[in-house]
């Protein structure tokens, strides 16, 4: 008897699982952005909101949540109800290197959040102002010797944040990093001189590029960005092996329920796919990434191991 029950109990919970899944969703959809609007989160979040609200007729409230590198807006969600109607953009940065780099983090991103699939994935650009009088990564290097030259991120614990310090360990020179809450003020900054660089986004930094605003000096990826062909690599510019790209993925909070991921996971990767999204991602300098929740989960447990080495071994510390 006592098997019986164990039986209709789970098949009870399936059951009621699986018109949870039918009936998802039957409201509008909270998204958390854990950065400003504007930056290379942001960006990704909103192409991919729309296309899925387009595609599936479904409602999504962006709710932009920034603060401590990323910190809050992921603590938000991993404290939200595990239903499938709060969902958070997660990034390299608080998924992957925050638990290393912060002394404390209120939530583990391996046992607190569900993956439901990647994004996109981009490089980051070390930019300076059009009158800079830095020509080439090589110029910054050289007068980077006792601090004198600044660099800023879009916040502690960021990809840019990590590149700056892989630079500083790669080539020897001594920058000092100024961290922003997002890209925004630190474009703006970058741009009317009170920091002499910024490591950025591509998504955030294309435009003023593009419009002779910033210089570009060079990306941290393997190779070239598409999007920027004329800017060298850092390996390529006298430092093999540097590489350093940002990534963004959707999560649900742990114990939503399978079958709601698995709808999710099936509408973000036909929202993927649509050749507008690939477009408008890769105009950002964006490479449209998709696949399934167990391929998330084991990239995201690989990236955690990589990111808590550069971390370490950078000696970077948030208390």
């Amino acid at each position: 008897m006592a098997m019986q029950g164990a039986h209709a109990a789970f098949a009870l919970a399936f059951f009621v699982s699986a018109a949870t899944a039918q009936d998802y969703p039957a409201k509008p959809i909270k998204l958390i952005v854990p950065f400003p609007p504007g930056g290379g989160t942001d960006i990704s979040a909103r192409t991919l909101a729309n296309k899925v609200s387009e595609s599936a007729k479904w409602t999504f409230v962006i709710e932009n949540k920034p603060g401590a590198g990323g910190n809050l807006g992921v603590e938000q969600a991993v404290r939200s109800r595990a239903d499938g109607y709060t969902l958070v953009i997660g990034q390299t940065s608080n998924l992957a290197i925050n638990p290393a780099l912060y002394a404390k983090l209120p939530y583990d991103p391996l046992k607190d959040l569900s993956p439901i699939a990647l994004v996109v994935s981009a490089p980051v650009v070390l930019v300076v102002a059009a009158d800079s009088k830095f020509r080439s990564l090589a110029d910054l290097l050289a007068a980077a010797k006792d601090g004198t030259v600044t660099y800023a991120s879009p916040g502690n614990g960021t990809v840019s944040h990590l590149a700056g310090e892989l630079l500083q360990r790669a080539s020897g020179a001594k920058l000092t990093h100024v961290p922003y809450k997002g890209a925004a003020q630190a474009l703006t900054d970058t741009l009317g001189g009170q920091v002499q660089s910024f490591v950025s986004s591509v998504p955030s930094a294309l435009a003023h590029i593009k419009s002779g605003r910033l210089r570009a000096l060079a990306v941290t990826s393997a190779q070239r960005s598409p999007e920027l062909p004329g800017t060298p690599t850092i390996a390529e510019s006298g430092y093999p092996g540097f590489e350093a790209s940002t990534w963004y993925g959707l999560l649900a909070p742990a114990g939503t329920p399978a079958p709601v991921i698995s709808r999710l996971n099936s509408e973000v990767n036909r929202a993927l796919a649509a050749k507008e999204v690939r477009e408008r991602l890769a105009s950002e300098g964006g490479e449209t990434l998709g696949g399934s929740p167990a391929q998330f989960a084991a990239f995201l447990a690989a990236e955690h191991a990589k990111w808590g080495r550069v971390v370490r071994e950078s000696g970077a510390k948030v208390e």
